[in-house]
């Protein structure tokens, strides 16, 4: 993005800070900020009976963007819960919809989200069906280590699509 539209950008942010366990984003409501993650972890999640199931989590430089309201003026499908007190640089979705509108290197940039993010949730989609349970941890493990640090394992496990108790027969057996 050139210097002049990054500068437009940023002065439409806000820096905000949330304790642990704040929600950002609730299901079934309309998200009307977008978030830059400073500090903290984020988790993306949605209820399926009485369970939680952990379908995303951001940590630092990323971006949290409440696509069905930018999309669509549709309501949130997930929560978004921080798990550790978090620092965030916050953008109300009406500023980022007129920076859209006037400048095309920020709308371009909008748009490349939505693409990586679409990659992205592809690649867990597939990961889930077709990768093991040891190959999902490891590839964590691998990518992004800070999770396995800083998330509670019950959240981590929601993640990879498996018990806590799989989980905790994985972790020993790599680290024999």
């Amino acid at each position: 993005m050139p210097p002049s539209s990054l500068k437009a950008m940023v002065s439409c942010v806000d820096e905000v800070e949330y304790p642990k366990h704040t929600f950002l984003f609730n299901e079934g409501h309309k998200a009307h900020i977008c978030y830059f993650i400073k500090s903290g972890i984020i988790r993306a999640y949605s209820r399926m009976d009485d369970k939680e199931i952990t379908f995303w989590i951001g940590i630092e430089g990323d971006t949290v963007l409440p696509l069905p309201m930018l999309i669509s003026g549709n309501a949130e499908f997930c929560n978004l819960e921080l798990l550790e007190q978090s620092v965030l640089f916050q953008l109300p979705i009406d500023k980022l919809h007129k920076l859209y509108s006037t400048d095309i290197h920020i709308s371009n940039w909008g748009r490349r989200y939505a693409e990586i993010s679409c990659v992205q949730a592809e690649k867990i989609f597939i990961a889930r069906q077709f990768k093991t349970a040891e190959e999902r941890y490891e590839e964590l493990l691998c990518h992004c280590p800070k999770i396995l640090q800083r998330v509670p394992l019950g959240v981590v496990a929601s993640y990879l699509g498996i018990s806590q108790t799989s989980l905790s027969r994985i972790r020993a057996k790599i680290v024999l």
